[in-house]
């Protein structure tokens, strides 16, 4: 098993900045990617971000450009900096692990809340 521990949401102004941070602990050699996730109450949870082992990364493109996605050295930290944050960007944000492959067993961690207001 993989236990994820986000931390890092709020609430910010428009154009303000933030950064979230995922910790992994347990079974973490079982990772394959990792990616952030969020979701707008009566949507659907949407994808915005991911990254794999390699290192290779990829957007939605409705943060392309203004969040960035990356990990610590050992792998088990994920970060997510969010800048020019907009209202639009307010969700709740979910950590997730992928393990052992594309479409292996995925954990989550327990969402936090960004807001974004004047």
């Amino acid at each position: 098993q993989v236990r994820l521990v986000e931390s890092g949401g709020g609430s910010v102004q428009p154009g303000g900045s933030l950064q979230l941070s995922c910790r992994a602990s347990g079974d973490t050699w079982r990772i394959y990617y990792m990616a952030w996730y969020r979701q707008i109450p009566g949507k659907r949870r949407e994808r915005v971000a991911f990254i794999m082992n390699s290192g290779n990364t990829g957007y939605a493109e409705s943060v392309q450009g203004r969040f960035l996605i990356s990990k610590d050295s050992a792998g088990d930290t994920m970060y997510f900096q969010m800048d020019n944050l907009q209202p639009g960007d307010t969700a709740t944000y979910y950590c997730c692990a992928v393990l052992e492959n594309m479409a292996g067993p995925t954990s989550w961690g327990q969402g936090i809340q960004v807001t974004v207001s004047e």
